[in-house]
């Protein structure tokens, strides 16, 4: 463990380091992490700085290693826009069409009035994750102007401007409207205007080598009770469609310095002004308030600002947002009346060890006298896990489940295209019948039956990403999918695919994948 602890006290109430560190590194075994860097910043100055573990490449994790921040990148695109803003170059009520004409909705006049404004702020209509497929899991080959001709594809789950539905789409979408505004790819756009003058020099974005930049967390899972890497980078990290959504990294010495200017403009004082940065924290769209964060936080609003989620905590302003995706959590909070910053990083599936040490550690600013311990919250949350677990009534077992095989489904095996996922299949393969996504290399699954039903098994994807395949009798034959798990993530949006049958396996271009 590396362990650097730069005041002798976090909170306000004079907290011991000490008591801290037991705190960090006992959900860290009890969560089974290969590793976290976490930090905190008050009064512009580091207060705190913790890092622990594995990288998973053989190396130790310290301050200038490098972790995917998943969504935490949204709050950059968007101060990336806000810059553009203040530079004359757009405007946050522009049509989104100035800058990509090809840009469409499903309704056409939705595609017509949606502003830049709009793409940040999940409020197009569309439902939770939609369209997220072309997004993840990675690798993949779809390309962000494919992206944006797939929106036209999906069909909203209620009217434009009326509510709020997570979505990453729309923050592609931004990317490439900073990209035009700009006159500059995004990647090259976000180095020079956030990166160089903030002085984040490990931030990666875009295509960058993995070999040469060094010091990079992978992801973990775990597996019979340890850490396991999973989805190792190779040498050279691509060009993501996702980067302006959740695809950049950065070290926590990056992010430190991230905040650090955030919660004081002096720093960088010609970076950006105060009124981009009250939009960029300004409530612009209401999110639900849930019964655990009245409970917790003792909160009365919550929604979301540019890039940020908004919400009060113990009568204090926090500005905040956490990052997900498969092996790898990230969070950062901002307390801003107070100057206060709080970040996490961790290469491993630390959903509720990121959420119990957050609330841990701002509680101990915003109501000392009611702060808990991390474990305490965590023990919180599995409790919460197991009623749901109960009342969902367990999954279906699918050990020794059989194969599918050439003599099943006999009529709906074909080819088969969505209107925005696009081409797939559903052949025979050497081990039985195989479904296969096209332009997605880990949408590839094993056919099986269980309990009188077909089943996805999917290759490399976890049990929880485990779908229905639902044949349907129309002319010509479709195919849908549902999840099994009612707690899957969002970003499986299988519910919002249907797919048509357009040919035989054996026809001229067929897509068949053979394992």
């Amino acid at each position: 463990m590396a362990l650097l602890a730069l005041a002798p006290a976090v909170h306000a109430q004079a907290t011991s380091t000490a008591n801290i560190d037991a705190d960090v590194a006992a959900v860290v075994q009890h969560e089974h992490l290969p590793g976290i860097a976490l930090a905190v910043v008050e009064d512009g100055r580091v207060a705190y700085r913790y890092v622990q573990g594995a990288r998973g490449d053989g190396g130790r994790i310290d301050e200038d290693t490098l972790f995917k921040i998943a969504s935490n990148s949204k709050a950059m695109t968007a101060a990336l826009l806000a810059r553009l803003v203040q530079q004359g170059k757009l405007r946050w009520d522009d049509p989104v069409r100035r800058y990509l004409p090809a840009f469409r909705m499903h309704d056409a006049w939705v595609g017509e009035h949606m502003q830049v404004r709009d793409l940040l702020i999940h409020n197009s209509g569309l439902g939770l994750g939609a369209g997220d497929l072309m997004l993840w899991p990675e690798p993949n080959t779809y390309t962000r102007a494919g992206i944006i001709a797939g929106l036209a594809h999906l069909k909203p789950v209620s009217s434009f401007r009326s509510g709020y539905a997570y979505d990453n789409l729309m923050y592609v979408v931004a990317g490439e409207v900073a990209a035009a505004a700009g006159g500059k790819p995004y990647d090259q756009l976000l180095r020079e205007q956030v990166f160089q003058p903030l002085g984040m020099r490990r931030c990666q974005v875009g295509a960058w080598s993995v070999k040469r930049v060094g010091n990079v967390a992978q992801p973990h899972t775990v597996r019979d009770g340890q850490p396991v890497v999973v989805n190792a980078d190779g040498a050279h990290s691509p060009d993501l469609t996702s980067m302006a959504a959740g695809g950049i990294r950065c070290s926590l010495a990056d992010m430190t310095r991230w905040m650090q200017v955030l919660l004081d403009p002096a720093l960088v004082p010609d970076w950006l002004g105060s009124e981009q940065r009250r939009t960029l924290w300004t409530l612009h769209m209401p999110m639900p308030l849930g019964e655990r964060q009245r409970r917790w936080d003792n909160a009365h609003f919550y929604g979301y600002g540019y890039g940020w989620r908004v919400s009060d905590m113990d009568g204090q302003w926090k500005v905040a947002h956490t990052g997900t995706l498969s092996g790898m959590y990230s969070s950062l909070a901002l307390l801003p009346d107070r100057k206060v910053g709080v970040v996490m990083l961790i290469n491993g599936e630390g959903e509720d060890a990121r959420t119990a040490l957050m609330q841990s550690m701002l509680k101990g600013y915003t109501a000392p006298e009611q702060a808990a311990s991390a474990m305490s919250y965590l023990a919180e949350l599995a409790a919460d896990r197991a009623v749901r677990a109960a009342s969902a009534g367990g999954l279906p077992s699918t050990a020794g489940a059989p194969a599918a095989t050439s003599d099943d489904l006999t009529r709906w095996q074909g080819r088969y295209r969505d209107p925005w996922l696009g081409a797939a299949s559903l052949c025979p393969g050497p081990k039985g019948l195989r479904f296969a996504v096209e332009k997605s290399p880990k949408l590839q699954a094993s056919v099986q039956q269980v309990q009188g039903r077909w089943l996805l098994h999917w290759d490399t994807l976890g049990e929880q990403a485990q779908a229905w395949l639902q044949p349907g009798d129309g002319a010509p034959p479709t195919l849908d999918l549902r999840a099994i798990d009612p707690e899957i993530d969002f970003s499986y949006d299988f519910q919002d695919l249907h797919f048509t049958r357009t040919g035989d396996c054996a026809d001229s271009g067929g897509y068949v994948p053979r394992r």
